[in-house]
């Protein structure tokens, strides 16, 4: 397990390598100029200008500025934000708590309604259960997030004034802080209890007609026991793989529900430093990102060998 788990994450530098590469070639390239309210204002000489640009390191060649942020990176040096010159980590750091509370409330709270809906909708096959539980989840990940939020919103908060639609972090009344976080955590939790339901009910299907499964019943062991200890385990597997894909987005946040409800999160801090050419942030939260992908994925990779014992890694 060991060895494999090395080789894993050797096989990961190269690929994080070009990840990095990608993206900041992507953003070196794009239209856009971080110092451009410097150039808006006639009171900042040009002199001046060039020499924040050069201090900045923009004038250097797009290969030596990856050079110097990949050095920076390794070193635990993220960046500092053109904008606010604040380092990048530090404003990931402030928004990572919101976004643990929304939107890995929601993930949860999707987890635990997912899976024994899609569970019991295996079971009980074109049963009037299964046949709602399955338009709900068609309806569920149809639907964009965007259009969901926007429809709670106008329900919620315009006509019925329940509800506030703008998040507010200096609000300290817990009651406040629940109603303010219902509309976004809803709104996320059906989109991924929805999809996951849908992957839970097709990987039981697969395993509930399996031999071993008629085998068992036959020896007379209780259905219920059969599917907990023996079907489930077996229809997590492909399952895992989706949690550990969606598991990264807790803690970089959920771009168009934090925009859509004004949450203070690490999507929206993105899609202003993209808005911005703030390179450092962009930078710090697409990598980030991408580590968390390769982690979570070695880590549903070693619960395959928990939950399928026929799993030997070499």
């Amino acid at each position: 397990m060991t060895h494999f788990i090395g080789r894993r994450l050797l096989h990961a530098i190269p690929t994080l390598v070009l990840i990095s590469m990608v993206v900041f070639a992507i953003l070196a390239l794009a239209p856009g100029d971080p110092l451009a309210g410097f150039a808006a204002n006639p009171d900042i000489p040009p002199e001046v200008r060039m020499n924040i640009r050069h201090q900045l390191g923009l004038d250097d060649p797009v290969y030596v500025r990856y050079v110097k942020w990949a050095t920076s990176f390794v070193e635990g040096n993220w960046g500092y934000s053109f904008q606010s010159h604040v380092p990048a980590d530090q404003l990931i750091g402030q928004r990572l708590p919101t976004d643990l509370a929304v939107v890995g409330s929601s993930y949860v709270i999707a987890v635990l309604f997912a899976i024994p809906i899609g569970v019991l909708s295996a079971v009980k096959q074109y049963s009037i259960f299964d046949q709602v539980a399955t338009t709900l989840a068609f309806i569920g990940f149809s639907l964009p997030t965007f259009f969901t939020g926007i429809l709670f919103i106008i329900v919620f908060s315009v006509k019925l004034h329940w509800l506030p639609f703008i998040y507010n972090t200096t609000v300290t009344d817990p009651v406040q802080i629940l109603k303010q976080s219902v509309m976004p955590v809803v709104v996320l939790a059906l989109f991924t209890s929805a999809t996951l339901m849908r992957f839970v009910r097709s990987s039981m299907l697969d395993n509930v007609q399996q031999d071993y499964v008629r085998t068992a019943l036959a020896k007379g062991l209780r259905s219920g026991k059969v599917i907990v200890r023996h079907v489930l385990r077996n229809g997590l597997i492909p399952v895992v793989t989706l949690l550990a894909l969606g598991l990264p987005a807790v803690f970089t946040g959920a771009v168009i529900t934090e925009q859509i409800f004004r949450v203070p999160g690490i999507g929206s801090l993105l899609i202003t430093a993209i808005q911005n050419s703030d390179t450092p942030v962009v930078m710090c939260i697409t990598f980030v990102y991408a580590i968390l992908v390769v982690v979570f994925n070695i880590i549903a990779d070693v619960l395959y060998g928990l939950l399928d014992p026929r799993i030997r890694y070499g």
